[in-house]
């Protein structure tokens, strides 16, 4: 199955650039037709994986995230990028209410969204190297 359709965006760690993102993938993934639940799920996930990227991967410091969709077929692949700090423990990381900065006050439930309004999230990091969130979305088929 090839790739019908693709696009990347890069933009700096800051968090006015959350609500860019969002916005940017919502109007590729639009010409799919999608279902206005489909498309705030999408949003919300991406929000969370650039606030990760932001929050987590550069610790609010400069550094730049890079947003690739692609479309094949029925089926939206999302990667959020950053060369931030990485992930020492994914599967720790992926622990409902798991937070490396409790003293910020976030809810450690980041990666618990994406899971939970994506068909998968599939995580790649390294520490000193960055991390890579691949999610992925079926879209319904409109008759």
């Amino acid at each position: 199955m090839g790739c019908l359709n693709d696009m990347m965006v890069r933009f700096p760690s800051k968090s006015a650039n959350e609500g860019f993102a969002r916005v940017a993938v919502a109007a590729f993934v639009a010409q799919l037709d999608v279902t206005v639940e489909e498309l705030a799920d999408i949003k919300t996930a991406v929000s969370e994986a650039v606030t990760n990227a932001i929050v987590h991967g550069y610790e609010n410091q400069k550094g730049y995230i890079t947003v690739k969709c692609k479309i094949k077929e029925d089926i939206v692949e999302i990667s959020v990028i950053d060369n931030g700090h990485g992930i020492e423990d994914i599967e720790k990381a992926r622990q409902p209410l798991y937070t490396s900065h409790p003293e910020l006050e976030r809810s450690g439930m980041g990666f618990t969204v994406m899971e939970t309004f994506m068909d998968s999230i599939d995580i790649a990091s390294a520490l000193g190297v960055g991390t890579t969130v691949l999610m992925k979305k079926k879209i319904s088929v409109k008759e």
